[in-house]
């Protein structure tokens, strides 16, 4: 294990936690391609589809519980909104995660790059008056909720995440919560789910201990930075940033697996 292999791995951790929170999003949507791609090119180390998984799993728990720590205070985080999608979303990431194991490394991209359109086509759904309810207005359906978590949750399991770049446009465009309330709840979500997909990674054999220690660290830094940082940005250039990320990232995606 060289310097150069463990420069790569620490920052594109330290981008994809950065990132993870600033939008509520467990950073996987970005770390993903980084290591499928990015070692790669540079001749640092090559990974295969399910160590990426495996690896992108254990930062997202990190990265989450960095974002939530600095959003405990105040009335960001719906406790009711969490309970009910937290516990849908850990079941359906265990079976992901744990069942990711019988599937080739083509399906696994396949998968992903789904996942990452999907979540840019729902990011572009008019998003009116959103931001004009307080926080104590609320109300979501929660059958639909525990439904669509659950569904996330396999998907998100499969590929390693912890699914909150599919939760948050969700959380946005379907069962209609404020932008701000969605990143801080998305990431407390987030971390649920990614607990159960870190389980089923273990589990399978499918985790490469050392690049995931360094994901850690650098998850451990970067996260808290970024959620500062989007406690003081207006949400509508949260709302447009984090579109062109999960546009580019898609576009990057089914680039290579075509």
């Amino acid at each position: 294990m060289d310097v150069s292999f463990i420069v790569t791995i620490f920052l594109v951790g330290f981008i994809g936690s950065f990132i993870s929170g600033m939008f509520g999003i467990g950073g996987a949507i970005i770390n993903f391609p980084l290591l499928l791609f990015v070692p790669a090119a540079l001749g640092v180390a090559h990974f295969t589809s399910h160590e990426v998984a495996g690896i992108t799993a254990i930062q997202v728990l990190f990265a989450t519980m960095g974002g939530v720590w600095i959003y405990r205070k105040g009335s960001y985080l719906n406790k009711k909104l969490i309970a009910y999608m937290g516990i849908s979303i850990l079941v359906g990431s265990f079976i992901g995660g744990f069942g990711s194991n019988h599937l080739t490394e083509n399906t696994i991209n396949m998968i992903y790059g789904m996942l990452a359109l999907l979540a840019v086509i729902l990011m572009f759904v008019p998003k009116k008056g959103l931001d004009d309810v307080s926080f104590e207005q609320v109300n979501f359906n929660k059958r639909l909720a525990v439904l669509l978590s659950f569904i996330v949750g396999i998907c998100a399991g499969i590929v390693g995440a912890g699914g909150a770049f599919l939760l948050v446009p969700i959380m946005l465009t379907v069962l209609k919560i404020p932008t701000r309330m969605t990143i801080a709840s998305s990431l407390a979500i987030t971390f649920i789910s990614s607990i159960g997909s870190t389980v089923g990674k273990i589990a399978t054999g499918q985790v490469e201990f050392m690049p995931a220690i360094m994901i850690v660290l650098a998850s451990l830094i970067a996260a808290p930075i970024g959620a500062k940082i989007s406690k003081r940005m207006d949400t509508k250039i949260l709302q447009v940033m984090l579109s062109v990320l999960l546009c580019m990232t898609a576009i990057k995606v089914w680039i290579d697996i075509l």
